[in-house]
């Protein structure tokens, strides 16, 4: 998010002063490092989660279509990137993968073709394929069907120009540029306090992970782009927009394999149904990763908890987050989430062998000597004040922005780093009001559907779909 952010910054305004600050010694380490996530470009292509079904049968598809549009912005993003030689070979960050959802189950396999039905006519899904057929299916992905037992209602839909992108390798390459643009990158460095001058100007405190030096920075604008700690940082800030916000730690660990003859055999990212329960980001998926040119298997992620907000946080780090205005929201969802604490007990107490179980539902002949634990990243779910219900659990992002357009924040998860151009540009035009007008005419260079929508316009839709594969070799 601040790579996008300060990449964006820097093409609007290039002699803007930028400084980042990085709390690893390394930028892109937490939650995009491509083993802290699962390099989905989330464009709702296969996530069921952003197709559920209501009470009268039918399926609601506005998430879908909106998080697809999302995820075009950052598609023409990336391409304008990758034409104006601003990253290396696209290669370098993004792969074709197609997506798959895959369910089994009379009633599952009911609900595909009903989401099929509902999505395959609108102009950002335009190619989703579905089948019943099990030969069908083994030509998509052989490993669904390898060793399942005759008979049992299956179905899948496809979509062929999905894509994997390698986070941590974009977010490399964008600091790298804006460094040597004159952007300054400071590691090792922690915020400790943001405070307001007089002047409305923030006065940033740090401090060096190494030394432990302090030193002050003062910005006119600070965005807070920390992952799970965002919300502290923010709170740190003392804006009112904060008030009430809470977060609900949710941790992972994916099973991955390694063996090419296995990784050979499964060129897809699988999405299936979600657990009664579960969170969005623990919907269990089969996925193809690419990772500095090594092909590997992950499969999960399995739900934890810890009350660490970074994965490589503080045990903390929730207790910290608990204010006297957060309290109220935190407990009304701690009472209407019991399902969630329900599942997430279930998961922690799970063995190897009821996680291999899970993923023999998928993988049916799996071999458990080729496939081995990996922590996943850290996510932090936005517990947000609600007049009606006090507080609600929110699955998705947001940004957090003072009323004065001084400070910025992003919280929560998925769908995260996919949907970064379009979130950061929502930034801007909250935060910078008065000079977006002028912006217009870089912003649409950088996307060119800015202050459009592709859904509105089948022929847009397609030209855009259809140049942005053919640069990022989709």
């Amino acid at each position: 998010m601040s790579a996008t952010l300060g990449t964006i910054l820097h093409e609007l305004e290039p002699t803007w002063k930028i400084l980042v600050v990085e709390k690893r010694s390394g930028v892109g380490e937490e939650s995009s490092n491509a083993w802290n996530n699962a390099g989905t470009g989330h464009s709702a292509l296969c996530e069921l989660n952003y197709t559920p079904q209501r009470p009268d049968g039918s399926i609601a598809t506005e998430s879908a279509i909106a998080v697809n549009e999302q995820f075009q912005v950052s598609r023409q993003f990336w391409t304008y990137l990758v034409t104006h030689k601003m990253v290396p070979n696209p290669q370098s960050f993004i792969h074709a993968s197609p997506h798959m959802s895959f369910v089994w189950g009379q009633e599952n396999v009911e609900y595909l073709r009903s989401r099929f039905e509902a999505l395959k006519d609108h102009p950002l899904f335009l190619g989703l394929e579905f089948s019943e057929d099990p030969m069908t299916i083994a030509s998509w992905a052989p490993l669904l069907i390898d060793g399942r037992h005759k008979g049992e209602p299956l179905a899948a839909t496809r979509f062929a120009s999905g894509s994997d992108v390698d986070f941590g390798a974009l977010s490399r390459s964008l600091l790298e540029r804006l460094s040597s643009a004159g952007a300054r990158i400071l590691s090792d460095h922690r915020v400790t306090s943001l405070t307001k001058k007089p002047s409305g100007e923030w006065l940033v405190s740090l401090r060096s992970e190494i030394g432990h030096t302090p030193s002050e920075v003062t910005a006119p604008f600070v965005f807070v782009g920390a992952g799970g700690m965002s919300l502290n940082l923010l709170q740190k800030s003392g804006i009112k927009e904060i008030r009430g916000y809470g977060g609900f730690p949710v941790s992972g660990v994916w099973l991955r394999c390694d063996n090419p003859e296995i990784t050979s055999r499964h060129k897809a990212k699988v999405y299936g149904k979600a657990s009664v329960g579960a969170p969005p980001m623990s919907v269990p998926h089969l996925d193809t990763r690419v990772v500095e040119g090594e092909t590997s298997l992950l499969f999960g992620p399995y739900a934890g908890f810890t009350p660490k907000f970074l994965k490589y946080g503080s045990w903390f780090d929730l207790f910290a987050s608990i204010k006297w205005h957060n309290i109220g929201p935190m407990l009304a969802v701690a009472a209407q989430n019991f399902s969630l604490v329900t599942y997430l007990v279930k998961e922690l107490l799970a063995t190897r062998s009821q996680k291999l179980q899970a993923l023999w539902d998928f993988y049916p002949s799996a071999d458990p000597d080729d496939w081995y634990e990996q922590t996943a990243g850290q996510r932090v779910q936005v517990i947000k004040p609600d007049p009606q219900k006090i507080g609600v659990l929110q699955f998705g992002t947001e940004v957090v922005t003072s009323a004065d357009g001084s400070m910025a924040g992003l919280l929560g998860a998925s769908p995260g780093a996919s949907t970064a151009a379009p979130i950061m540009i929502t930034v801007l035009e909250r935060c910078f009001p008065d000079r977006i007008a002028g912006w217009k005419k870089t912003l649409q260079k950088m996307v060119p559907s800015y202050g459009t929508a592709l859904s509105d316009n089948p022929e847009k839709a397609r030209v855009s779909q259809e140049k942005t594969a053919s640069v990022l070799g989709l």
